[in-house]
Formats: C-alpha cells, sequence, structure tokens
C-alpha cells in the first residue's frame, strides 16, 4: 500500500541545518509527486515545497524560498528536505504526503506554478518534528 515515512528531524540552533527525508513505499516517485508540510501549535498546516512526479520540478513556499531545497533520489525512492539558514518561526512538526493530485502544475502564461494545498494530497507520513532554539 502506498506510504510515506519521514525521518531526520530534531533540536537545531538558529542559522543552522537539517535535513529531512521522506522514504516512498507502494509507489514510485515517477507516479506519484510529493510534498512537503508543517504545522505549528496552534496554526493551520503550511504548504512548504513539493516535486513534481514527472520531472522533478520543485516549487517552494514564500516562507521558505530561498532557504530550503528538495530533492529525490529515484533509486532510493526517497525524497529529501534541504533545510538551511533555520529560523526560530520554522519550528514545527514536519510531513510529508502524496497522492494522485499531489503538486499540481499549471501554466500562468508565462511560467508553471503549483498550489501547496494539504487537500490535494491523500496519503501523509506521521510527522517529523524540527525545533529550531538557541
Amino acid at each position: 500500500q502506498v506510504q510515506v515515512v519521514e525521518s531526520g528531524g530534531g533540536l537545531v540552533q538558529p542559522g543552522g541545518s537539517l535535513r529531512l527525508s521522506c522514504a516512498a513505499s507502494g509507489f514510485t516517485l515517477e507516479q506519484y509527486s510529493i510534498g512537503w508540510f508543517r504545522q505549528a501549535p496552534g496554526k493551520e498546516r503550511e504548504g512548504v515545497s513539493c516535486i513534481s512526479k514527472s520531472d522533478g520540478t520543485t516549487y517552494y513556499g514564500d516562507s521558505v524560498k530561498g532557504r530550503f531545497t528538495i530533492s529525490r533520489d529515484k533509486a532510493k525512492n526517497t525524497v529529501y528536505l534541504q533545510m538551511n539558514s533555520l529560523k526560530p518561526e520554522d519550528t514545527a512538526v514536519y510531513y510529508c504526503a502524496t497522492g494522485p493530485g499531489a503538486c499540481p502544475e499549471y501554466y500562468s502564461g508565462t511560467h508553471y506554478y503549483t498550489l501547496l494545498s494539504p487537500d490535494r494530497y491523500d496519503y501523509w507520513g506521521q510527522g517529523a518534528q524540527v525545533t529550531v532554539s538557541s
């Protein structure tokens, strides 16, 4: 069955780095795209990034653009989220998710974009806690 499992969370100081992994099973990364979301206490789940199944095109939320990098290793069927220049406001539980409608791509006439909406994702991992604190 379709399953995604996160790993790599932990405690890091502001300005530090952390890499999360999302191991996929029951499907390949060319069948379903993968997205990363996060949820801080008392806040709504926020879209962080996604990587498309077709050609690995990547998308980012405004709050992490330039600091986070999503990538995939098709041989390992795993997606990574490299998080650099971490801030206390990045503290949250991070989830990876997938499904047939994950990371939908739209063309505006000049560029492609996506909607990082949790509603598009059917299968979720258990989450990994990331805490940024001194």
